[in-house]
C-alpha cells in the first residue's frame, strides 16, 4: 500500500509493537503528529514540559518494561534538546529510539529556521543514527533502528526525518520484526573461566546492570548459590540479586558498602558479570582487587579495557550462565563465608544524629513499600544514600541516571516509570536536581500518576559540598543555593499535594501519606547541610583508602 512518510513512522511504530510514546510537538514534525492524531487508540502519547524530560521518561520506560523506549522531539532546539537523555541512554545501555524532525533535504546545509545536524552532534552517544534522505528507506531504516537499539549491548539510535521525507509517498508493507537471539559461547572459550572459578576458595561475585538488562537474575542467584558466592552489586545492578539473600553484602564502588570494598582485596576470583570496571567503581584500577578477575560482558569492547582478566567469556548473560552452569562444581565455603559476614558486621559507619534523617527517611520508605516498589532517583548525596540503604529485592525497580550522573533525571525518569509499571513510583531527589525539572510535575499531575517526590532539601548541591570539605579547604564556592522557593506553591500551582517532613519523629507518618496519595505529592524534607555520604573511596584511591567518618 502506498503510504506517507509520516503515516510509514506511525505504522511502523505500531508494527515493532510500540504502545506509548514521550514527546513534544514542533513544526518540523508536524506531520508524524498529525498521524498520531489519528492512532492515539493504539499509541499512547505522552507530551511532557520539555524535550529532555520526555527522553528521560522514554529511558525510565524502557528501563522498567523492558522494551524499546521511544521519544519523538521536532528540529534544532527539540532536537538538541534530547542530548543530555540520549547520552544518559548511550551511557547505561538503554534500548531507546529518537525520531527527530528536520527541514526539507533542499533546506539542509542553509542555516535554515530550526536547523541542526542531529545526526551530527549525536554520533557519540548513540549506537547508531540516520539521516533518512529516501522515503523507500524509511520503513526499512526504522525496522533496523529497533533491532539495534535491543540487540547486543543495547542503546540509543537517533533517526532524523527531513519534512519533505515525512510528506513523500511510497509503498509499504510491515516489517516482520526481528527478535534478538543470542549466540551461544564456544565452551572452549569458557574453560578458562571455569577452571579458574571452580578452583577459587574465595570468590566474589560484581554484578552489573547487564544481568538486569538480560533477564537473568535466576541464573546469577542459581551460580552464586551452586559456588556459595558472596555478591556486590554495582549501582546499576542493584536489584538484580536480591538484598535480603544471605549471600548478599551491599553496594561496591565509591559509595558502596565498607565491608564490599575490604571484601574485595580479600577475595582470590573476583567474577564481573555484566558489570563494566568504570571509575567509580575501580577507582585506582591496578589496586583494585588483588585476585583473580574473570570477566562475562556482552560487549568485548569493555574485556580489558579498565582492568586486566585473568579470563573472560564474551556473550549475553543469560545465555552465557545457562552455557557454563552445568560445568561449574557445587561446593561450600562456610570458611570464607563466615569471613564475609564477619567484615559485613565491623565495617560498619558511626551515623550521625540530624533533626531530619535522610537514611531514616529512606529506611521508612523501604518499610512502608512492597518489594517490587519502584523507587527512582536525580543525581547527588541523595541517590547513595537512597542506593546504600534501600533494599532492592527485583530486578528493574530501581532507576537511576549512572554513567552520566544526570541532575535532572529523576522527575521525566519517575514519569517513565509510572506509566511502564502502571504502579505508584516514588522519587528521591535533591533540592539541586528538583529543580533543574521541576517542571515535569505538571506531567506527572496531567497524566494523574501517584508519584510521591521526595526532595531532600538541604539549601546546597551536597554532594559537591562534601567534596568541597574534602578536597577544596571548604571553599564552598557557588554550592549554597539560597533559593526562596516556596515548595508548598509550587506543588498547589502545579496541582500537587504537598507535605512536609521537619523532625524525625513525623518520617513514618508522612511517607505513610505520601505513598498512598492517589496523585503527584511533593515531600519537602527538611535535611541538615552538612550531611555526608559515607563510606567513600577518593577518585584514583584504593580500599585502604576509604573514609569512614568526616566532621562537619
Amino acid at each position: 500500500m502506498k503510504l506517507k512518510g509520516a503515516k510509514i513512522v506511525t505504522e511502523s511504530l505500531i508494527n515493532e509493537g510500540v504502545d506509548t510514546v514521550f514527546c513534544y510537538p514542533g513544526g518540523s514534525v508536524l506531520d508524524i503528529f498529525d498521524e498520531l492524531y489519528f492512532v492515539q487508540d493504539k499509541i499512547k502519547q505522552v507530551v511532557t514540559c520539555h524535550e529532555q524530560g520526555a527522553c528521560h521518561a522514554a529511558d525510565a520506560y524502557a528501563r522498567i518494561s523492558g522494551k524499546v523506549g521511544v521519544v519523538i522531539a521536532t528540529s534544532g532546539p527539540g532536537a538538541t534538546n534530547l542530548v543530555t537523555g540520549i547520552a544518559n541512554a548511550y551511557m547505561d545501555s538503554v534500548p531507546l529510539v529518537a525520531i527527530t524532525g528536520n527541514v526539507a533535504l533542499s533546506l539542509l546545509g542553509r542555516d535554515s529556521f530550526q536547523e541542526v545536524d542531529i545526526a551530527g552532534v549525536t554520533i557519540p552517544i548513540t549506537k547508531h543514527n540516520y539521516i533518512v534522505k529516501d522515503i523507500n528507506e524509511l520503513g526499512k531504516i526504522i525496522s533496523d533502528a529497533f533491532y539495534i537499539a535491543k540487540s547486543g549491548r543495547p542503546g540509543p539510535v537517533l533517526i532524523d526525518i527531513p519534512k519533505n521525507i515525512q510528506q513523500a509517498e511510497c509503498e509499504w508493507e510491515p516489517i516482520p520484526v526481528r527478535q534478538v537471539t543470542h549466540r551461544v559461547p564456544d565452551f572452549k572459550k569458557c574453560q578458562s573461566a571455569i577452571d579458574i572459578i571452580n578452583s577459587s576458595k574465595k570468590p566474589l561475585i560484581y554484578l552489573g546492570g547487564g544481568s538486569i538488562s538480560s533477564e537473568a537474575s535466576k541464573e546469577v542467584l542459581e551460580f552464586a548459590q551452586k559456588i556459595d558466592a558472596p555478591v556486590a552489586c554495582s549501582m546499576m545492578g542493584l536489584g538484580g540479586f536480591p538484598a535480603s539473600h544471605p549471600l548478599y553484602l551491599g553496594m561496591i564502588g565509591m559509595h558502596g558498602h565498607a565491608n564490599v570494598a575490604f571484601t574485595s582485596q580479600e577475595c582470590d576470583t573476583l567474577i564481573a558479570i555484566g558489570a563494566r570496571f568504570s571509575d567509580r567503581v575501580a577507582s585506582d584500577r591496578v589496586k583494585f582487587v588483588k585476585g583473580k578477575v574473570v570477566h562475562i560482558d556482552i560487549d568485548n569492547a569493555e574485556i580489558n579495557k579498565n582492568v586486566k582478566t585473568s579470563a573472560h567469556i564474551v556473550g549475553d548473560i543469560k545465555t552465557v550462565l545457562n552455557t557454563i552452569l552445568p560445568y561449574i562444581n557445587e561446593s561450600k565455603k562456610p570458611e570464607w563465608i563466615e569471613r564475609c559476614q564477619e567484615l559485613k558486621k565491623t565495617k560498619v559507619l558511626k551515623e550521625t544524629t540530624h533533626s531530619v534523617s535522610p537514611r531514616e527517611i529512606l529506611r521508612s520508605i523501604s518499610r512502608q513499600t512492597p518489594n517490587d516498589q519502584i523507587i527512582a532517583t536525580d543525581v547527588g548525596q541523595h541517590q547513595m544514600w537512597t542506593a546504600q540503604t534501600c533494599s532492592f529485592e527485583q530486578p528493574r525497580t530501581f532507576v537511576t541516571s549512572g554513567g552520566l550522573g544526570t541532575m535532572g533525571f529523576g522527575m521525566g525518569a519517575a514519569i517513565g516509570a509510572a506509566i511502564a509499571s502502571k504502579k505508584r513510583v516514588v522519587l528521591v531527589t535533591g533540592d539541586g536536581s528538583f529543580h533543574m525539572n521541576f517542571n515535569e510535575v505538571v506531567t506527572a499531575v496531567v497524566q494523574k500518576l501517584p508519584i510521591a517526590v521526595f526532595v531532600f532539601n538541604n539549601n546546597t548541591l551536597g554532594m559537591v559540598r562534601q567534596w568541597q570539605k574534602l578536597f577544596y579547604q571548604r571553599h564552598f564556592s557557588n554550592t549554597t543555593l539560597n533559593r526562596p522557593t516556596n515548595y508548598e506553591y509550587l506543588a498547589k500551582a502545579f496541582g500537587a499535594d504537598y507535605l512536609e517532613i521537619n523532625d524525625n519523629d513525623e518520617i513514618d507518618q508522612k511517607v505513610k501519606l505520601a505513598i498512598t496519595c492517589q496523585k503527584p505529592v511533593i515531600v519537602n524534607c527538611k535535611i541538615g547541610i552538612d550531611d555526608n555520604v559515607l563510606p567513600m573511596i577518593p577518585s584514583g584511591k584504593s580500599a585502604a583508602d576509604i573514609i569512614m567518618e568526616m566532621g562537619d
